[in-house]
């Protein structure tokens, strides 16, 4: 039977629309033109600002405030929003901004994300599907982030920055470049330590994936040819599998240029 558990000391707006059992604890404020899936959990102390969709079965943990006005001094006021899709985490003292008008008009989280305590999601970011962010985390404006990404603590990511899914990045990082999909990303400054093959064999990667993911970024990284070129002898000496393209379309779309390989730093030349 359908139930809602909402604290007498909640303050839920009568326009907001909120899903069977969903659970709203003491002091939080739910704003209008806000909406919570079926099952979502919201913890005590948070603000559910106006324009915010939660998905079902979700998770807010305490204090955390979730789909006010962007830090963006190019915000008028409009209307916008924040999405978050089924089944995330987020935990304690997160701030998460809606979108902008320079954004689409939405800030976007996928399903089945982690974001742990302290993680700060700026206007019009969209992060994918099982998207998992260490604590401390600081998303700046226009960030995206790919499926199955996972975000070492205390990282700072630059406005506009692009990280491709399956990536690994270490804590304490300072993201001001582009991370192509399936590889480690460690050091500074920021850089390439090879694929990511322990989280792909994990999600059910075989040897041949991993085998021409290594072939593309062997091309890309470890022949001394600069990025165009190694696309070059990538379309001309490997099979274009999914993975290879995906690899390509990464840096067909790249604006801000891919961080660089190991030990130098030195980052691959665009032309």
């Amino acid at each position: 039977m359908a139930s809602l558990l909402i604290h007498p000391t909640a303050i839920v707006d009568p326009g907001s629309i909120i899903g069977d059992n969903v659970s709203i604890g003491p002091f939080s404020i739910i704003e209008p033109n806000t909406k919570i899936g079926h099952g979502t959990t919201i913890a005590s102390h948070v603000l559910v600002s106006a324009g915010t969709r939660l998905g079902e079965d979700c998770r807010v943990s305490k204090g955390a405030v979730l789909g006010t006005t962007p830090q963006d001094l190019k915000f008028g006021g409009e209307e916008s929003e924040l999405l978050v899709g089924d089944r995330t985490v987020i935990r304690e003292f997160c701030t998460l901004n809606r979108g902008t008008r320079h954004g689409q008009l939405q800030t976007r989280v996928g399903s089945d994300c982690m974001l742990m305590a302290y993680v700060h999601v700026a206007h019009d970011c969209c992060l994918g599907n099982s998207v998992i962010m260490a604590n401390s985390v600081n998303l700046a404006g226009h960030v995206t982030i790919g499926d199955w990404a996972t975000i070492g603590g205390a990282t700072a990511i630059h406005q506009f920055v692009k990280i491709g899914i399956h990536t690994f990045v270490g804590g304490m990082s300072r993201v001001s470049q582009d991370i192509p999909p399936y590889i480690r990303a460690a050091k500074e400054p920021l850089s390439y330590f090879g694929p990511n093959s322990i989280g792909l064999r994990r999600r059910g990667f075989v040897s041949s994936q991993l085998q021409a993911i290594k072939g593309a970024y062997n091309l890309l990284y470890r022949s001394g040819l600069n990025v165009k070129q190694g696309v070059e002898a990538i379309k001309e000496k490997l099979e274009i599998t999914p993975e290879v393209q995906e690899i390509l379309d990464f840096i067909d779309s790249s604006k801000r240029g891919l961080i660089g390989i190991g030990v130098t730093g030195e980052s691959p030349i665009i032309d």
